[in-house]
């Protein structure tokens, strides 16, 4: 009799929208507004808006692709599907760093939304603090975690919904500067300016990693994608827009709650609503947070089991059927990152593994259609090849913007591929008679 422990199929396409919604959200909430440091606002505006287009046409292309291949490995399956163990290899490493490096970054501003509350409790104390908590509670087991992601997925949202009323009285289009006209617009600042605009969409496809969780791959993959990815661009539309039209963006260019600090400024020091919406802003990025410990914890998993990684980081506990020391070892990795890291360079790095993967898994998108042309696929994405070739291009782009908006950030991503293909190498013969 086999002993194998397995993941526990329980999730539904609600639970998927709330994951969707949950890794992404905190992107309201603070990181997209460090594009105006960089940016203009009209330069930092039609970023925002090639970024959306390439997530809806990457978004369609990307649930083909994960509804046809069911797998907690999400893009590296697709990737060694099409190109071998390689190409696996190569998309497992772009998207471990996204979601590696995007966990310091939110619980740094979580422990700025939680300082401007109760200034008394020091940032670092309070992103640690969290930090461990969220890893502690990603250890329950999928069913409690999806139910705790869904409850502060809904309230972040709420809280988004708030914000925007809050606002909407005082805005005005007046305050938008005069579009200088394109001979004006600087390429160069908008492409500075793609790792944030990306940052409002990072890691939605970690929906795929939950992929062996889901009772229903086939449709409820589609209908929880479509609908997260639908809810994200609502939001992050309004958020953009609304706030570029209440107070000059340079002021909140460099903050790390700037929607508190908005709504402060408009209020006033002390007023009901910041505090309120401050105090349900920690529920956004607790739901990013919580969301992607989830989403690396099975990435660690599924690259264990495929050999990328060492072999006991997939073992599951018979207790509560989590991949405990996955989830550990993505925790150890975002504590030593948050102790050294600084939250935009975080963002730009953790943007450059999304992108690296973005461009790997249109490659086996294109790859499995001629190599695999009778492979059963419940969802299609519309007009091919024309979307997939926008995605495409799309997404080369991003990836050298991101790459060259900070050379330094590019460069250690570059020798971390290196040495995880010692690692790699050094496994496989290791694994080898």
């Amino acid at each position: 009799m086999s002993t194998e422990t397995k993941l526990h199929r329980t999730l539904g396409p609600v639970h998927l929208w709330g994951i969707a919604v949950g890794l992404v959200i905190s992107g309201d909430y603070f990181g997209w507004n460090f594009g105006w440091s960089v940016a203009s606002f009209w330069e930092f505006a039609i970023a925002v808006f090639l970024v959306a287009i390439f997530y809806i046409c990457f978004a369609l292309c990307f649930t083909e692709l994960s509804s046809s291949i069911p797998h907690a490995g999400g893009p590296s399956a697709y990737a060694e599907q099409a190109f071998g163990k390689w190409g696996g290899f190569i998309s497992g490493y772009f998207v471990l760093c996204e979601f590696a490096l995007a966990p310091p970054a939110i619980a740094s501003a979580l422990g700025g939304y939680f300082h401007f509350l109760f200034p008394d409790i020091p940032i670092p104390w309070a992103s640690f603090g969290f930090f461990f908590l969220l890893v502690c509670i990603n250890l329950l087991g999928v069913k409690q975690t999806s139910r705790f992601e869904l409850f502060v997925t809904v309230v972040a949202v709420l809280g988004l919904l708030i914000y925007l009323l809050a606002l909407l009285p005082y805005f005005s289009f007046s305050h938008f500067p005069e579009f200088p006209g394109v001979s004006s617009l600087s390429f160069s600042s908008l492409f500075a300016s793609i790792p944030f605009a990306i940052w409002f969409f990072l890691a939605v496809e970690g929906v795929a990693m939950s992929a062996e969780e889901v009772r229903n791959p086939p449709r409820d993959i589609p209908i929880g994608y479509a609908a997260g990815i639908g809810t994200l661009i609502l939001l992050a539309s309004c958020v953009f827009v609304v706030t570029a039209g209440v107070v000059p963006t340079i002021e909140v260019a460099n903050i790390e709650y700037p929607l508190s600090y908005v709504l402060k400024k408009i209020y006033g020091e002390g007023a009901l609503v910041s505090t309120i919406f401050t105090f349900i802003g920690l529920f956004g990025l607790i739901a990013s947070l919580f969301g992607i410990i989830l989403g690396y914890s099975r990435l660690v998993y599924a690259l264990s089991l495929t050999h990328y990684l060492p072999k006991f980081l997939s073992k599951i506990s018979r207790h509560n059927l989590v991949p405990n020391y996955a989830v550990l070892s993505g925790g150890i990795l975002g504590f030593a990152c948050l102790a050294v890291g600084d939250t935009a360079e975080l963002i730009t790095a953790s943007a450059l593994g999304a992108c690296g993967m973005y461009v790997v898994s249109m490659l086996a998108y294109f790859v499995l259609k001629i190599k695999e042309p009778n492979r059963n696929r419940p969802y299609v994405a519309p007009l091919y090849p024309f979307v997939p070739i926008l995605a495409m291009v799309l997404g080369v782009v991003a990836f050298f913007a991101v790459a060259f908006s900070n050379v330094l950030i590019s460069i250690i991503v570059g020798l971390g591929l290196v040495g995880a293909l010692g690692l790699f190498l050094w496994l496989g013969r290791k694994s080898r008679p």
